[in-house]
C-alpha cells in the first residue's frame, strides 16, 4: 500500500461557492451541517402482511410430509 497525501487543498465548495480548504472535495462544513438538518427524516415503521400472489405455489419441498 502506497502512503496518501491528505494535506488540506483549497478549492470553492460547489454548493455555496465559498473558499475552503479540506482533505476532500465536497461541500463546506456550513453547507453539510445545513443539509443534515434539513435532510434528515425519521425513519418510519410500516407493518405489512405478506400476501402470495395466487399464481405463486408451493414447491414440493414444502409440501412434503415428515
Amino acid at each position: 500500500m502506497t502512503d496518501t497525501d491528505l494535506t488540506p487543498i483549497a478549492f470553492q465548495c460547489p454548493r455555496c461557492g465559498s473558499e475552503v480548504e479540506a482533505r476532500f472535495w465536497g461541500p463546506c462544513r456550513a453547507c453539510v451541517a445545513q443539509l443534515r438538518s434539513t435532510m434528515t427524516v425519521a425513519a418510519e415503521t410500516v407493518e405489512t402482511e405478506y400476501i402470495p400472489k395466487m399464481n405463486v405455489t408451493p414447491n414440493a419441498v414444502a409440501l412434503k410430509d415428515d
